[in-house]
């Protein structure tokens, strides 16, 4: 066969589309292995880097406790020694279901035969301390109890350092295969050039430049630069990998930003979370109410009872809300923790002011449980004030006060939070548990403005 020019141009066109084929195939794959390992960064290796954070959180927890019992020989101490125990083994029960090394799995298993060993320890404390022996309980606490607490710690360190390293061994691992890729793309479309310039540029254009973006992209973000953009629109698997670069960044940043804002008594989101929801909602300009709730008399509880007692009744007030929540299977229902004894609630106003009344009704008789029986008897416990002076004081209530907007009042999260604590403070001079809302407020402004004057500034909304 005669190889004409047009066969000839032909002949190349195809030999450049085969080098184009190969050089999208390569592409196509190193892509997809980049994705793989975002998706293993993302679901795995970040999750347990978090889980193995509350682990060592819940074991220093345990040990101040174990630590206390022995000074007060309390028994709600022994309660709460048990409890964090638990939420131990709950928590590593977690991470075993996770994508584990084997070495992590041994290290799984040995902490949790550890977290049995210090349980044991601490039943043979609880039987010493009942029979006076205080001095070979607290040995065992100083010897044996710090030893396998120790053991623990530094388990969850390394589990802790081999999940950093293994974030930024594979984060490298992103840019070096991404610089393969470019690499090897940017050859095989040289070698097209011999054929046809013009298609090698749209191929070395269209391959070679996104893949530069996300080797910078992968450089930037392994340097821990969360805030670096990735641009790339494209409905190819180099646009899916753009996106997943993109929603990795982001989830990575809101989680590091949450994780450092979140309640650690509560887990609950904190400030900057909950002004973020609001903000949003505002923005929507759909009807959402906004609930601040408090405890009253808190204080001298905590004064009385203890912190780590008082810790409890917080912890109560937060599982109280979010079994709510679950139980009326309320998804957009929002639950925060502004901290020591605030919480927020943010959604729809019908079900806000629903959860507001279960709480008020079913705090009154929860919080008894946490009073000893002659005080919750009395209705009231001696304690001293800020003074030091010995008084009666009343059991802790709760208050909770609702503001509705749907954007066309308040412009910003402040405005409306200002308007809720006013709110509260009118609903704290009411006797015992109490809800209120706007509209109830006002009602009582309007027949009893004398009482309200001093206590509520007038709605300049």
């Amino acid at each position: 066969m005669k190889l004409t020019i047009s066969r000839k141009l032909l002949l190349g066109y195809l030999f450049m589309a085969l080098l184009t084929v190969l050089a999208s195939a390569y592409a196509l794959l190193s892509l997809q292995k980049l994705s793989s390992v975002a998706y293993n960064i993302t679901n795995h290796h970040f999750v347990l880097m978090e889980n193995s954070k509350k682990l060592m959180d819940i074991l220093l927890a345990q040990e101040s406790v174990e630590k206390k019992y022995l000074i007060l020989k309390d028994l709600e101490l022994e309660q709460i020694f048990w409890q964090r125990s638990n939420e131990f083994k709950e928590e590593l029960s977690r991470a075993s279901k996770l994508k584990l090394d084997h070495k992590t799995i041994n290290a799984v298993a040995q902490m949790d035969a550890l977290q049995n060993r210090l349980r044991e320890l601490f039943s043979e404390e609880i039987l010493m301390v009942q029979n006076g022996q205080f001095r070979e309980a607290q040995a065992i606490s100083d010897t044996a109890g710090r030893a396998t607490i120790d053991d623990m710690a530094v388990k969850l360190r390394d589990i802790q350092k081999n999940m950093d390293q293994a974030i930024n061994d594979e984060m490298n691992l992103i840019a070096r295969q991404g610089r393969a890729a470019v690499n090897m793309t940017m050859g095989l479309g040289l070698l097209s050039l011999i054929l046809g310039i013009t298609l090698a540029l749209i191929v070395t254009r269209n391959i070679s430049k996104p893949l530069k973006q996300l080797q910078k992209a992968t450089r930037f973000i392994a340097d821990g630069n969360l805030d670096h953009k990735i641009e790339a629109r494209r409905d190819d698997e180099i646009g899916a990998l753009a996106k997943s670069f993109a929603h990795m960044t982001k989830r990575l940043k809101v989680l590091e930003a949450l994780n450092l804002d979140a309640s650690p008594l509560t887990g609950l989101p904190g400030n900057l979370a909950i002004e973020n929801r609001i903000e949003q909602l505002l923005a929507q300009g759909k009807s959402f109410s906004l609930c601040q709730v408090d405890l009253d008399n808190f204080k001298p509880f905590a004064d009385k009872y203890g912190y780590a007692w008082g810790s409890e009744v917080i912890k109560e007030v937060a599982n109280l809300l979010s079994g709510y929540i679950t139980e009326a299977q309320l998804t957009d229902m929002f639950l925060g923790h502004i901290g020591g004894d605030d919480y927020v609630v943010i959604g729809n106003p019908d079900a806000v002011e629903s959860v507001c009344k279960k709480l008020v009704i079913d705090f009154e008789n929860r919080i008894l449980s946490f009073y000893a029986p002659q005080d919750s008897q009395n209705g009231y416990f001696i304690g001293k004030n800020r003074q030091g002076i010995i008084q009666k004081f009343p059991l802790i209530t709760i208050t909770a006060a609702i503001v509705t907007d749907d954007g066309s009042r308040f412009k910003n999260p402040l405005d409306m939070a200002r308007l809720v604590a006013e709110l509260k403070e009118y609903a704290k001079m009411m006797p015992g548990s109490n809800y209120v809302t706007e509209e109830y407020v006002e009602k009582r402004k309007l027949s009893h403005p004398q009482n309200l004057q001093s206590t509520l500034e007038p709605n300049k909304c």
